[in-house]
């Protein structure tokens, strides 16, 4: 009855998914196209597992059963989200299932109400401690200030801001790999993102505090 497609609906053009030839090859039974896109997504796909268990042998896990899962289930990839989006949601669910299974708990929420900061918009928050006495950390210092920061994040912002912010996937992208709203995405990508700048602050005041006693 209406004859013309919503955009979102089309599968990408091999332009807006530099991925799509390489799924449609591994489609047909190509299996270097798929080893391509292994070495593509693998360390992306480690870096989402790490966040969410904080834990090299459960990510090294997650890693491999979610390109097997990604692989045994190829053909139902119809190209309505990219497939770094796709793939991305596998992970995300491979490293929830790893924490369910370690901690004996029946489920990690994603769902309820809440909110979390990208690379760059990190690194805009944290600019002015940067120019302050905090440049007397090291920047290997600073990463992994960040990086703790960021894993005591409560797993539901710490998820969303790891596919918004580290992943550089878009609201829209995260949104379709959690399952979630877009408001529910902005909203907590927001409140991690104060969480954040809370935390470091407090960190750095505490350094500040100690040098002047020096």
């Amino acid at each position: 009855m209406n004859s013309t497609n919503h955009q979102g609906n089309r599968p990408p053009s091999y332009a807006s998914d530099p991925d799509l030839e390489l799924v449609v090859r591994s489609k047909q039974g190509d299996a270097s196209s798929f080893e391509r896109l292994v070495k593509r997504h693998a360390r992306r796909v480690y870096s989402i597992a790490r966040h969410i268990t904080q834990s090299e042998a459960d990510s090294e896990e997650a890693t491999q059963e979610t390109f097997l899962r990604a692989y045994s289930r190829l053909n139902s990839f119809e190209g309505h989200s990219t497939f770094q989006t796709w793939v991305a949601k596998i992970a995300v669910n491979e490293a929830l299932a790893i924490l369910r299974r370690r901690h004996r708990l029946r489920e990690f929420p994603l769902e309820e109400p809440v909110r979390v900061l990208s690379d760059e918009d990190l690194v805009r928050e944290v600019a002015i401690w940067e120019e302050n006495p905090e440049q007397l950390y090291a920047r290997d210092q600073l990463r992994k200030i960040l990086e703790e920061a960021i894993a005591g994040l409560p797993l539901s912002y710490r998820v969303v801001f790891l596919l918004r912010d580290i992943q550089n996937l878009s609201t829209e992208d995260t949104a379709e790999a959690l399952n979630l709203s877009l408001p529910a995405v902005k909203s907590r990508l927001l409140r991690a993102r104060l969480l954040l700048r809370e935390r470091l602050s407090r960190r750095f005041r505490k350094k500040q505090e100690r040098n002047r006693k020096v």
